[in-house]
This record gives C-alpha cells, sequence and structure tokens, in this order.
C-alpha cells in the first residue's frame, strides 16, 4: 500500500487538509498528516521558529515514512506546497508523485482580496491572523516563497498542479508558472473556477479530491528515469 505525506501551509494546520487526507485513506492509501515545528501552538513558539525548521520538521516525517515504504506520494498546500517541492528534489528516487495545492509562487491576489471584504467571517480571519502572526515569521515565509523559485526547475517527479481562481492568497498565474517552469516530464494541471485558496474546503473540493486520486493513481504505472 502507497502511502501519502501531506503538509500544511503557514500559521495552518492539519485541518487545511484533511478532508483529502481522509478521502486518500477511504481510497486504501496509508495517510500522515502532522503539524509543523513552531505551529498549532502560541505566538511565541512561531516566532521561535523558522523556515529551517519547518522544512526540518517536514523531511524528518518523510524519512520515517521511506524506513518502511519504497515509494510516497508528497501533498503540499499552500506553504506546505514549497516544502513538498524541496523534498522532491531532494528525495527525488523515492518520491513517486507530488501534488502542489494552492502554492504561493507569486503571493497575494489583489482582486479577490479586495471581493473578501464583503465578508464579515473573511475580515475578522485577516484581522485575527495579522495579530497572531509575529513579522519575523512573515519574513520567513516571504524568503521561502523567494528561495523555491530555485527549487522548481529541478523539480522531476510528476506533478499536479492545483489552484482556485478565487484565490485571495495567490494570483492564478502562480499555476501557470509551475507548469511552464518544472522540468517534470508528466505534469498536470487543474484550474477550479469557485475555489479560494482553502481547496480542500471549497465548493470544488470533489472533483478536485477525485482528480488527486486519479494522478497518484496513475503514477503506479509511470516510470521515471534519472541521471
Amino acid at each position: 500500500m502507497d502511502s501519502c505525506l501531506f503538509i500544511h501551509g503557514f500559521t495552518g494546520g492539519i485541518f487545511e487538509i484533511s478532508p483529502l487526507s481522509q478521502y486518500m485513506e477511504d481510497h486504501n492509501y496509508r495517510t500522515t498528516t502532522f503539524t509543523l515545528r513552531g505551529h498549532g501552538g502560541t505566538r511565541q513558539e512561531l516566532l521561535h521558529s523558522s523556515r529551517f525548521d519547518w522544512q526540518e520538521s517536514a523531511e524528518e516525517e518523510l524519512t520515517e515514512l521511506l524506513k518502511k515504504n519504497e515509494g510516497v506520494h508528497l501533498i503540499g498546500f499552500s506553504t506546505g506546497a514549497l516544502i513538498a517541492s524541496r523534498l522532491s528534489v531532494q528525495y527525488k528516487a523515492q518520491i513517486k508523485s507530488l501534488t502542489l495545492l494552492s502554492a504561493p509562487v507569486f503571493p497575494l491576489n489583489p482582486v479577490e482580496i479586495i471581493r473578501t471584504f464583503g465578508s464579515l467571517s473573511m475580515l475578522k480571519n485577516y484581522v485575527r491572523k495579522f495579530g497572531s502572526t509575529p513579522p519575523k515569521a512573515t519574513k520567513e515565509f516571504q524568503r521561502m516563497v523567494r528561495e523555491s523559485f530555485d527549487i522548481y526547475p529541478q523539480i522531476e517527479t510528476p506533478t499536479l498542479i492545483v489552484q482556485g481562481k478565487r484565490d485571495h492568497l495567490v494570483r492564478t498565474k502562480s499555476a501557470a508558472y509551475l507548469q511552464n517552469t518544472i522540468k517534470a516530464p508528466r505534469k498536470e494541471i487543474l484550474l477550479v473556477d469557485n475555489s479560494g485558496h482553502m481547496v480542500c474546503h471549497g465548493e470544488d473540493k470533489d472533483r478536485i479530491m477525485d482528480r488527486v486520486l486519479q494522478f497518484i493513481r496513475s503514477t503506479g504505472n509511470w516510470e521515471a528515469s534519472y541521471d
């Protein structure tokens, strides 16, 4: 049985990808979710963690999985997609597929941000996030975004790119950039019209989860050659 390692986003948690994780579990995949170091606790814990801590905690989970499995499917959401991209390069011979959900190649979508101001719940969420996220942590996220531009051209793993057109935190052109830049011989893109950033919870979630499942299933018949 293949395994899927899920990596959540910056200031987020397992809840961001739990619907997809459960869906893959229901379809006979072992799934592993975890909380990135510095996340899921207090503001101080996030303040005293760095992008290297986040990456290292994900790598630790991956190496434990690789001790038990010949291959692993990486599924990263938002900042987790940046971490998954890096791991797919570091462990390319052992990663069977890479799924990038709402990858923040180009963060912030001004048009969708303005649209969300009409939602009181979204406005409250912005205020809460702004107050609870240390500026130092935000700078670490921004550094990771910049550093990832060196990673994308090195990706050789079969890759699925999923992006919601109503994402207020990621510009839609991020998906096209990934499709054009990733060098993997096999890559697919799914743009969904009615989803924002939280694609695993949006209106298109059923379509997205089915596409991820079919993509991962199909990689079982895909043989990549590595130098």
